[in-house]
């Protein structure tokens, strides 16, 4: 089997935190690259849903990203997370 390499650019902050959790699994980056493609080959398509989101969830993530999101308690969420999964 002939192998091919591929390059790509990435910031700081997401491959460091990607590859906190490749080792934390026992993998290197090139392992995980290698994963996801395999992935892709077979399910024949992204191995996750990749949607575009809507009005209100961008408004949420700009908010967010202005630090300007509500604090939630564990206690909040926890009740939160009960709501949905019932």
């Amino acid at each position: 089997m002939t192998t091919e390499q591929i390059s790509v650019r990435i910031d700081h902050a997401t491959k460091a935190a990607a590859e906190g959790v490749f080792n934390v699994l026992g993998l290197s980056a090139t392992d995980a690259i290698r994963m996801f493609y395999r992935q892709v080959a077979l399910q024949r398509g992204l191995p996750f849903a990749a949607k575009i989101p809507n009005p209100e969830t961008l408004a949420a993530i700009k908010e967010l990203d202005a630090g300007k999101g509500k604090k939630t308690s564990l206690k909040e969420f926890k009740a939160l997370l009960e709501t949905i999964e019932k």
